[in-house]
This record gives structure tokens, C-alpha cells and sequence, in this order.
């Protein structure tokens, strides 16, 4: 299995942003899209890679069949929502990848070899440990509304406001102090280098992936594609 370098990771989420801001043409987006699940398949995430690839392909195949839905409103509206969804996919599947395939200390040691600013770096510290810890205490308030017969979700909006909304919110602060403190006690806000027990290093297959990844975009404006 491969797994590419975090700040390779960082640059294809960077990429995935530029394809909304240069609004690309659909040829153009697919190679892009197949580059960003190449590396899925490689770390062995299969299942994920599978997922994503079958979402991308029923949403352009929805999106070509409506193209000639002429003044139908209900045909309209799927081709605009299947559209707009299709073009944040790249960033979803860039962000997924990145986030499921790199640990807390490689991220931190990428960022500080970027020369990222020490502030920006603990904001990442707190909120990358601050969804797993909000996602706990959601299972664990579900668990303990089924215990009690309690049902929530969509069809239960009031009960979900009452017992799952409002307390995540009033311990949303709780864990954050929590998870500002602990980074803080650890050293991450002291000025000087810092170490890392994680090395992380660009190999050749890092650097080819970066520019057969840029060749498209680069194809695009240049007017190839």
C-alpha cells in the first residue's frame, strides 16, 4: 500500500478548491476526479474509493440526462442540485482522503515543515480532536435516549432539540477549553522548534503525483481541454 505525503495531501485539497474557482469543464473534472480516488485505491481504502466513485458517476449520468429538460421546473431543479453537488464532490473526496488516511502528529509535522504560523496549527490541533470527541458524546446521548425509549431524528425535531442538540452545545464549549488546554500543557503554543516522534519525508512518487495531478488544470487553461 501507498500513502502519500501529508503536504501532498494538503496540495490535492488546494487543487480540489481551484476546480470551483476556475469552474472547470466536465472533461476536465473527471480526470481530475479519477486522480483524487487513485490514491484511495492505493492506500487500500477500497470501500471508500467504490463509494465515491459510484455518488460521482450517478450524479453526472443524472446530470447528462437532464441537460435537455427544457422548461420542466422538477427536471430543472434535480439537474441544478446534481450539478452543484457534483462540483463540491473533488473537494469531499480530497478532504476525505486526507483526513482518514493521516494521523493528528503527521498533519502537525506537515504544517510546521510548511512553515505555517504556530497559531493556525493549534487552531488544526483543536478541531481536528474536536469532532471525534463531539461525535463520542453524541453516541453516547443516543444510547442513553434508547435506553429510556426515547427516539430521535428527523421525525422527532422538538425531542432532538431538547436532548441532543442542547447538551452537545453547552459541552461544545466545555470541550473545547478542554482540548485548548490539554494542547497548550503538551508545549504546542512554545515559541523555538519543536520535535516531532513522527518524520515525515517527500518521496519521487510524491512529487509525480503533485504534477500528473496539476497537468489537467494546467491543460485547461491553457486551453487543451
Amino acid at each position: 500500500m501507498i500513502c502519500l505525503d501529508p503536504r501532498v495531501k494538503l496540495y490535492l485539497l488546494l487543487e480540489a478548491n481551484l476546480l470551483l474557482f476556475f469552474h472547470v469543464n466536465t472533461v476536465t473534472e473527471v480526470i481530475i476526479v479519477v486522480l483524487f480516488l487513485l490514491p484511495f485505491f492505493l492506500s487500500g481504502k477500497t470501500k471508500s474509493a467504490l463509494r465515491f466513485t459510484i455518488i460521482y458517476m450517478l450524479l453526472l449520468i443524472i446530470g447528462m440526462m437532464t441537460d435537455s429538460a427544457g422548461t420542466n421546473t422538477l427536471l430543472n431543479f434535480v439537474a441544478m442540485a446534481a450539478v452543484g453537488i457534483r462540483m463540491i464532490l473533488p473537494c469531499l473526496i480530497a478532504g476525505a482522503y486526507a483526513f482518514s488516511t493521516t494521523t493528528p502528529s503527521e498533519l502537525f509535522c506537515a504544517l510546521r515543515k510548511c512553515h505555517i504560523p504556530e497559531g493556525i496549527i493549534i487552531t488544526c490541533a483543536v478541531v481536528i480532536r474536536f469532532f471525534p470527541t463531539v461525535m463520542e458524546d453524541y453516541r453516547q446521548i443516543r444510547d442513553g435516549m434508547a435506553m429510556r425509549n426515547i427516539y430521535i431524528g428527523m421525525f422527532h425535531p422538538l425531542q432532538s432539540l431538547e436532548y441532543v442538540i442542547i447538551p452537545l452545545l453547552m459541552n461544545g464549549s466545555t470541550v473545547a477549553r478542554d482540548l485548548s488546554v490539554a494542547a497548550l500543557t503538551k508545549g504546542i503554543g512554545l515559541s523555538g522548534r519543536h520535535t516531532s516522534m513522527v518524520q515525515i519525508k517527500m518521496q519521487i512518487y510524491d512529487w509525480i503525483y503533485m504534477i500528473i495531478s496539476t497537468i489537467p488544470l494546467i491543460m485547461f487553461k491553457g486551453g487543451f481541454l
